[in-house]
């Protein structure tokens, strides 16, 4: 066990846990919502550190993160453990676990690090589930990955407290944050989580400077309503129209089995939406189309991707081939 960062005495032998926006009350020898954290006798621990559930080396696409050193690799690691419930998860076997054990292969941020360099990997991405609840070990991993070139990635749903963020940022050099849908009851209902929280680290994250993507997963008759799905593209391109928006087809999972995949027309409609918002990159996911990437200004072919992996690139220092117009994004050099 780790002793935890973020929290402060309570009442009796009781913590507060100010890692997330949930800030759980945590009675002595009981865990918070994300089953990972522990009160032993008024010491908040963490009990995923180095215990590594899933790791994969995978293309960055993959996050996705289209606009972040595309066609590179990056090691992808996981913890046990969620802070969100959400009815629809797809890594629900590893991040809905009920029961008290908590098991994961011992690595050491050393060996993890190690192990990226020897992959010929760009990054290093905290991913699968929610990276927020294993913060202790992807702070220490992310320390030594900078001294070392390796940039880090956050897959994250955004719910991470301000203090948490900030403390990570310098070492942090991109995520991709899911923005779940836009009714504090689509998340109360689906995620037993809150809104306003997400909406504000997205823009926090934009603030540090850290290269963000958002991603939508349209889930028919939960978050597909399209004034809904307008205040999602206006709220992006207010933080920034420069945001790359990834708006991904549902499939039917966990406890959402009888729910039917997202229609192919739902997410052209939705993809129109972003763009007349004013969004200049807005793509589509889950469907194998609608994932190449186009100049803003003379709408030429940049990025050719065939699903995750791309096929042919036309940006050179950041800059179309083309046109010459400036295309947002991280870029090798």
């Amino acid at each position: 066990m780790k002793v935890a960062k973020f929290y402060e005495k309570y009442k009796g032998k009781q913590v507060k846990c100010n890692l997330c926006n949930h800030r759980c009350i945590i009675k002595n020898g009981s865990r918070g919502i994300c089953n990972v954290r522990e009160n032993n006798n008024g010491i908040l621990f963490s009990l995923v550190y180095g215990k590594v559930i899933a790791q994969s080396i995978d293309p960055i696409e993959k996050k996705p993160l289209f606009h972040f050193h595309p066609g590179s690799k990056t090691y992808s690691i996981a913890t046990e453990g969620c802070n969100f419930k959400c009815l629809h998860c797809q890594n629900y076997n590893i991040s809905q676990k009920k029961n008290n054990d908590i098991i994961g292969k011992n690595i050491s941020p050393e060996e993890i690090v190690k192990n990226a360099i020897q992959e010929d990997c760009k990054s290093i991405a905290y991913t699968y589930t929610e990276p927020t609840i294993f913060y202790e070990y992807a702070y220490d991993i992310a320390k030594i990955a900078s001294k070392k070139k390796l940039k880090n990635i956050f897959v994250t749903n955004g719910y991470i407290t301000k203090e948490a963020l900030e403390m990570i940022s310098p070492y942090l050099d991109g995520a991709n944050i899911d923005l779940k849908g836009m009714t504090n009851s689509f998340y109360r209902t689906i995620c037993k989580a809150k809104l306003d929280p997400v909406l504000d680290n997205i823009q926090l994250f934009h603030d540090l400077g850290i290269w963000i993507e958002i991603t939508t997963l349209i889930i028919p008759g939960n978050n597909d309503r399209l004034d809904e799905i307008k205040k999602i593209a206006d709220f992006i391109k207010n933080i920034d129209k420069n945001i790359p928006w990834h708006v991904t087809r549902f499939h039917p999972d966990y406890k959402f089995e009888n729910c039917p995949p997202t229609k192919i027309e739902t997410l052209n409609n939705i993809i129109k939406i972003g763009k007349n918002a004013g969004l200049k990159y807005v793509y589509q996911g889950n469907i194998g189309k609608g994932e190449d990437t186009y100049c803003p200004k003379c709408k030429k072919l940049l990025i050719e991707r065939d699903l995750i992996n791309i096929t042919s690139k036309k940006i050179k220092n950041n800059h179309c081939l083309f046109c010459n117009e400036k295309i947002s994004g991280i870029w090798d050099r």
